[in-house]
């Protein structure tokens, strides 16, 4: 579980920062659901403004919300870095980003400027406002870890796609010229999938698989110089296409070999596990890991619909299997901590057979998906199973919140006063 040396109550934020990110992750990921069976099959359209839709449903309102509440939790776990103020902070970002999200995705609908607007407003302060808070804190730190520096370069991708981002959307409000909006569109797309989504899973998965499932550490060579050589590769190309050298398609190759390495190499490892059980945030991890495997397979073989749903069940298995150990894990430290008697076990929190039956929801969603993109109709299938999948995940939100405060509410607390 998680290392708690140096770890204490007062370093950690309050959980209602993490809780309240996860919940509208899953509500975000209840209105993907509702949206796929309202879109159909033209989500699959990269041309189409639906796909937009349902692709920022899911980068910024699911994966964005889930990876915010990580990074609040695994910063002063990982790094032994404390945001002051934590409960502000949350504020400042999460409120403004909603609405942001929101309101970027109505842009995508109607194409107005207004909305664009609004959500270039909102979205650009909230995550720079945070993403560079947790930059500077992770600059400054003196002893780091290779967690600590794959989390830094992926917030700085995180920065640098943001920026971007903004410049597309004073393209489309036709604020600026919009002649390289191509280049711009493949580079935020580069630092998104490839950089923040990629690199942070990357840097979590150099701490995390060792820890919670004792194995074997990853070789030196991949801690050492694989966080920083993705993340050169996409800021050279970036370069390159300032100058008119558009090398996206090669990079894109790379970084898709790179990537089907990683994979292999994680999946090695959790067969070295010295714990022989496998929970189902094992076999997260496993159908993240496969999922990532296919889905640069089929980048390179030209499948772009079967790698885009497969790189979203390579995230969106990660995020689960993060949020099936965190969320109990810390119902369990904080009630702990405050002294109480009656706190409850991380199994009595979420069990693990409730995890692993949303393990069976998971494949099925993602098995729909492929089936839909050639048989369309089974578009509602598919639909249908991302709300099961992620009203599934709210519930244990909910219950794991109630259970905390009906801990505080009823049961008495440690006499720790020894005088």
């Amino acid at each position: 579980m998680f290392n708690q040396n140096g770890l204490s109550l007062d370093q950690a934020p309050p959980i209602s920062v993490v809780f309240r990110f996860f919940f509208s992750g899953g509500v975000f990921g209840i209105l993907f659901g509702l949206l796929a069976m309202i879109f159909g099959v033209e989500i699959f359209d990269p041309n189409s403004p639906k796909a937009l839709i349902i692709t920022h449903t899911l980068t910024l309102g699911v994966m964005l919300s889930f990876m915010f509440a990580a990074l609040f939790q695994m910063l002063p776990v990982i790094a032994g870095i404390k945001l002051t103020n934590p409960i502000t902070k949350a504020n400042l970002t999460q409120y403004p980003f909603i609405i942001g999200t929101l309101s970027l995705l109505i842009g995508f609908f109607t194409y107005s400027t207004i909305w664009f607007s609004i959500a270039g407003v909102l979205l650009g302060s909230s995550i720079l406002y945070i993403s560079s808070i947790m930059l500077s804190r992770l600059i400054r730190l003196q002893n780091h870890t290779n967690s600590s520096k794959g989390m830094g370069v992926s917030i700085a991708s995180l920065f640098m796609l943001t920026l971007l981002a903004l410049v597309m959307i004073l393209m489309l409000s036709g604020v600026i010229d919009s002649s390289s909006y191509l280049i711009i569109k493949k580079a935020h797309y580069s630092l998104g999938l490839f950089g923040w989504i990629g690199l942070l899973i990357i840097s979590i998965s150099f701490q995390v698989i060792e820890m919670f499932y004792v194995t074997p550490p990853y070789p030196t060579l991949a801690t050492r110089y694989l966080l920083y050589g993705i993340f050169s590769t996409i800021v050279f190309a970036l370069f390159l296409a300032l100058f008119g050298l558009d090398i996206f398609d090669i990079l894109f190759l790379v970084l898709a070999l790179t990537l089907i390495a990683y994979a292999l190499l994680t999946l090695y490892r959790l067969t070295q596990r010295k714990r022989p059980i496998a929970d189902a945030t094992v076999w997260f991890w496993r159908v993240g890991m496969s999922s990532l495997i296919l889905a640069m397979l089929c980048s390179i073989f030209g499948l772009s619909t079967l790698s885009y749903i497969l790189f979203v069940s390579f995230a969106l298995s990660i995020v689960f299997a993060m949020f099936y150990k965190i969320v109990p894990f810390l119902t369990w430290f904080h009630l702990n901590s405050q002294g109480y008697f009656t706190a409850p076990m991380m199994h009595e929190v979420i069990h693990p057979k409730t995890a692993m039956k949303h393990l069976y929801i998971h494949i099925a969603n993602l098995l729909s998906f492929i089936v839909a993109s050639f048989w369309s109709s089974f578009i509602y299938v598919a639909g249908i199973l991302s709300i099961v999948s992620f009203a599934w995940l709210t519930y244990q939100i909910i219950h794991a919140h109630k259970l905390y405060k009906h801990t505080q509410t009823t049961s008495e607390k440690f006499d720790i006063n020894m005088e």
